[in-house]
């Protein structure tokens, strides 16, 4: 089967071999995990009491708790599929101009570079590579502060290859779909609707009509499994994709997510909502 038509067929079928073979396997579990896409907007959200942050501690209360957890973040993009082997992943602040207390936050968790290893070897089709000093972004470690706040659970951060089409990313989420079942969570982290350029910072901003629009078009879009709209094959049919993602790094992780998931699961919606009036913080749940 070519790319193509695998992606026409991974959200109808679940995939029927597992991404690691038998000799390297996690133990199974009796209950298969989901899948979540999580928007992160600002990194302030780390120090936040919110209903934004609230959804996460709720979510991280309400899920299987997993054994091991692969995040696809849209602040790390690499030339090849990079998964991060660090035994103790560093806390890494790749923003500037916040306050002091935030850069005083970290998220101790461990990492997992036999799994991280592992993933690598079969995910040789997208050039599937290690990365043994990789800390976590603010993609992943400012919303795992409100899921996981113990940080108990293993964590290993996964790149997006500069060099795949959207239809590309959707696929190696596929090759994940299999973890589901061994324990591991997987975690987009990014947001529906991305454009520093437009934000507005005023108290209780309105939200932008484009971008209630595109975020609902998506949330549809999803509902349907229409992966034209969703992998934007033709951006000139869909204007709104120009002033939302002036670059795509923000909205990839969805397609890690959704690649990831199966016809069978629900999708559901555990927050709707906006930041700065543009950044949809939208989470969606596959399960």
């Amino acid at each position: 089967m070519n790319r193509r038509d695998l992606v026409k067929s991974i959200l109808a079928v679940a995939a029927a071999s597992s991404v690691l073979n038998s000799t390297t396997a996690l133990a199974g579990t009796n209950e298969r995990m989901p899948v979540l896409f999580l928007g992160h907007g600002s990194p302030m959200n780390a120090l936040r009491d919110n209903a934004f942050t609230q959804h996460l501690t709720h979510l991280g209360k309400s899920l299987p708790t997993p054994r091991a957890i692969v995040v696809v973040s849209a602040h790390w993009v690499a030339n090849k599929t990079t998964l991060s082997a660090t035994m103790k992943p560093s806390t890494i602040y790749d923003f500037g101009g916040f306050p002091e207390e935030l850069f005083q936050m970290t998220y101790p968790c461990d990492g997992d570079p036999s799994l991280a290893t592992r993933l690598a070897t079969h995910l040789n089709e997208f050039d599937g590579d290690i990365d043994k000093n990789r800390g976590l972004d603010h993609g992943a470690w400012t919303v795992l502060h409100h899921l996981y706040p113990d940080a108990d659970i293993p964590v290993i951060q996964l790149a997006m290859s500069t060099q795949l089409t959207l239809s590309e990313h959707m696929e190696v989420g596929a090759a994940l779909q299999s973890l589901r079942d061994e324990g591991v969570l997987i975690v987009g982290s990014g947001n529906i609707v991305h454009n520093l350029g437009k934000l507005n910072r005023a108290p209780n901003a309105n939200n932008t009509d484009w971008s209630v629009e595109f975020d609902e078009l998506i949330k549809s879009s999803l509902l349907q499994r229409d992966l034209g709209q969703l992998l934007a094959q033709d951006r000139s049919k869909h204007p709104l994709w120009n002033i939302s993602h002036p670059t795509i790094e923000h909205y990839a992780p969805l397609l890690y997510a959704l690649g990831a998931s199966t016809s069978t699961d629900d999708i559901r919606f555990p927050y709707e909502g906006f930041e700065s009036g543009s950044i949809s913080m939208r989470s969606v749940l596959f399960s």
